[in-house]
């Protein structure tokens, strides 16, 4: 008896725990894959719009983005739409290409699938 109790109490563990399968998995979760700018980059002009591409699909209309200078003022409006190919990528259009300064971009997103994450990453442009 108490063998299979150790048996159910592993399979139990093994499934609601985080990994590959486990309903803990962190790939129910939309991750920031990758961006335009890229993470810690160095640009030589302004971008129009940002690119944040995910590891799953994403809500546009329950997602947000901010934009901080390195003094901490916001850019913006932006826009937020989701790429029409892809939805695992997120546009952000800027009001006005980026001056020549170190941004940090604050990120907000619920997965198609309900789940909510966020992040943050800078990126400089250089003058």
């Amino acid at each position: 008896m108490r063998k299979v109790l150790l048996v159910v109490t592993t399979l139990m563990v093994a499934m609601l725990g985080p990994g590959p399968g486990g309903l803990g998995s962190a790939s129910a979760h939309a991750l920031l894959k990758a961006a335009v700018p890229a993470v810690g980059a160095t640009v030589g002009e302004g971008p129009q719009d940002l690119r944040l591409r995910f590891s799953e699909g994403v809500e546009a209309a329950f997602s947000g983005v901010d934009i901080t200078t390195e003094d901490g003022r916001p850019v913006g409006p932006v826009t937020i739409t989701v790429e029409p190919a892809d939805a695992a990528t997120l546009i952000v259009t800027l009001p006005a290409p980026l001056a020549p300064g170190t941004y940090t971009v604050q990120w907000h997103v619920v997965s198609v699938d309900t789940h909510k994450t966020r992040g943050r990453y800078g990126f400089t442009v250089k003058p």
